[in-house]
């Protein structure tokens, strides 16, 4: 079926829409926003273009690593929790209220066949401050619709309790 001058296929179940031409679309080049290496022995070093920072990656000790760095699951894990609670510091800072201080514990949970991430289950630790009802919303809202959060697969489970200190 053609459908505006793209070809329709249905393939196990799943859409795929294929362009008849690229000549008819422009692409506008991008650099790269990240570099990674493979570096020999399961690890890899990551480089952000940007700013030049590093973060260096090995394969886990259950997975033939050794587990002397972040995994990239473990990147993925950390990842979600960094950005809830990044969300959640520009909801305070928007609503006048602050979270400084407030830190995450985050443990995942490997599924099999085939092995990913099964469940990403998140602390969040907030110091002490007269948080209002409406502030502990905003921060629950934060923590549900973060970009990664929204990203991840939806069979990956995401447990967040949020702790606050009296």
């Amino acid at each position: 079926m053609q459908v505006g001058g793209l070809f329709c296929f249905d393939i196990r179940m799943r859409v795929v829409v294929m362009y008849t031409t690229i000549k008819k679309f422009k692409f506008e080049a991008k650099m790269a926003d990240f570099t990674v290496e493979y570096t020999g022995d399961l690890r890899t070093v990551m480089t952000h273009l940007r700013s030049g920072s590093e973060v260096i990656t090995d394969a886990p000790v259950d997975n033939k690593g050794r587990g002397a760095y972040f995994s990239p699951t473990d990147l993925v894990s950390s990842a979600l929790a960094s950005c809830m609670i990044t969300i959640m510091g520009i909801m305070a800072n928007e609503h006048g209220f602050n979270i400084d201080g407030a830190r995450a514990e985050v443990r995942k949970v490997m599924g099999t066949d085939p092995r990913r991430i099964a469940e990403i289950h998140i602390d969040v630790y907030f110091p002490a401050y007269a948080y209002t009802e409406k502030h502990i919303k905003l921060l629950e809202l934060a923590s549900k619709y973060c970009p990664v959060a929204l990203s991840l697969h939806p069979d990956l489970k995401q447990i967040v309790n949020l702790h606050f200190e009296s």
